[in-house]
């Protein structure tokens, strides 16, 4: 199998559980709830999406034939000298991850010293061996993968309320307010929504405020 991918680059992760972590981002390219293009935008069942996942043209990005040949991109991003100290962390994402990753990426990233996340609008199932599942629910889209480690929902939604998911079998429950022009405002209305039902954490998009990637 070959796999399409927007950008493979090191950072910290920006949001949810592993904030501030070291990672390298594998951002598959495509998404079944919205095509990346703004023309279709509005039509999306996911319309408030803030990721460019189109096309193949982000840096590290490209067509990979291999899960191994994959793997050594992503291991080409870590920096080596200290690996013995910390272990390599991955986190898959796109777009739709799952569109694409299969048993064989898991084993390679594996192989390759890593410790495996996805990030994941739940509609699909993942495959065997993935380390750290967050999920995060899409109102209007079916949610098929209702356990992991993290369910981070974007809010408000509109028709997928956090009550709908708060016995779900998960860790770890993150509300992070939705972005865009209401930014403010869904921040004041996710605070006042954590404090009132403490089972939630806030999350907010850290690397924005630092302008990392």
């Amino acid at each position: 199998m070959s796999y399409a991918v927007k950008e493979i680059y090191y950072t910290l992760q920006g949001e949810g559980a592993n904030v501030g972590r070291a990672s390298v981002f594998l951002r598959f390219a495509g998404c079944n709830l919205w095509t990346g293009l703004e023309e279709d935008r509005a039509s999306a069942a996911c319309n408030f999406c803030d990721t460019d996942f189109a096309g193949t043209d982000g840096p590290g990005g490209g067509k990979f034939t291999s899960a191994r040949q994959l793997a050594a991109a992503v291991a080409n991003c870590w920096p080596a000298v200290y690996s013995s100290l910390a272990r390599p962390f991955v986190v898959c994402t796109g777009g739709e991850p799952l569109l694409q990753m299969d048993e064989e990426v898991v084993h390679a990233l594996h192989e390759a010293g890593f410790e495996v996340a996805i990030e994941t609008n739940g509609t699909r199932q993942p495959p065997e061996g993935i380390d750290w599942i967050c999920v995060s629910p899409k109102a209007g889209a079916e949610l098929v993968l209702t356990h992991g480690d993290e369910l981070k929902l974007i809010f408000p939604q509109p028709g997928a309320e956090p009550e709908k998911y708060e016995r779900l079998d998960f860790r770890h429950f993150i509300l992070q307010p939705m972005d865009g022009p209401e930014r403010e405002r869904n921040t004041r209305l996710a605070l006042a929504y954590c404090l009132e039902h403490p089972q939630w954490r806030l999350s907010l998009q850290t690397h924005k405020i630092l302008n990392i990637p």
